[in-house]
């Protein structure tokens, strides 16, 4: 993460200097390669982390908005990244940790993972059962257990609604998280 933020403004004033001559499509698309996909690259394993070390990829993120559309420093970017069809880089975490968790609780994810957050079931009938839910182990006053994938990964799980979190295929599982984290 820390060298991620440093190759991602290196990229970006390059680009600023060809702007004026791209389109806004081929800004986007210039944008997109270089540093929208090293954001991208390995972000669930940055789930659990502080604000803080999200913050410096939050700024390269809303400059890249502002390149795509040639907008000031000053400009707003939720009416960028909407327009763009971008996550915030937290919702994007999110993102990728929450289909990571459909694959554990619909059957495809590979038994490691499977075996890192496994699907609740209650012992007698409950209303609950149907829910899709994952087995949240207690804390026990540990602080740093609250950053591990596998704690991240259910709570995330959990906090879906229901009908989310029920969806039939992963075409729409992919769909329905925008909408709910945006």
């Amino acid at each position: 993460m820390t060298k991620t933020a440093p190759s991602c403004r290196f990229a970006l004033p390059n680009i600023r200097e060809i702007r004026p001559f791209l389109t806004e499509h081929a800004a986007q698309l210039l944008v997109q390669a270089p540093v929208i996909s090293r954001l991208d690259y390995c972000d669930a394993l940055s789930a659990g982390l502080p604000s803080r070390t999200i913050k410096p990829l939050q700024t390269i993120q809303n400059a890249a908005a502002r390149l795509v559309f040639d907008k000031p420093n000053r400009a707003h970017v939720t009416p960028l990244f909407i327009a763009l069809r971008w996550l915030p880089v937290a919702a994007r975490i999110e993102f990728k940790t929450l289909m990571l968790a459909y694959g554990t609780a619909a059957g495809p994810a590979p038994a490691y993972l499977r075996s890192l957050a496994r699907i609740y079931t209650p012992s007698r009938s409950l209303r609950s059962a149907s829910e899709r839910r994952l087995v949240v182990p207690s804390q026990r006053g540990m602080k740093s257990l609250s950053r591990t994938f596998s704690f991240t990964i259910r709570g995330c799980w959990n906090d879906l609604p229901t009908p989310i979190r029920n969806a039939d295929s992963l075409t729409t599982f992919k769909r329905l998280p925008k909408t709910h984290l945006f």
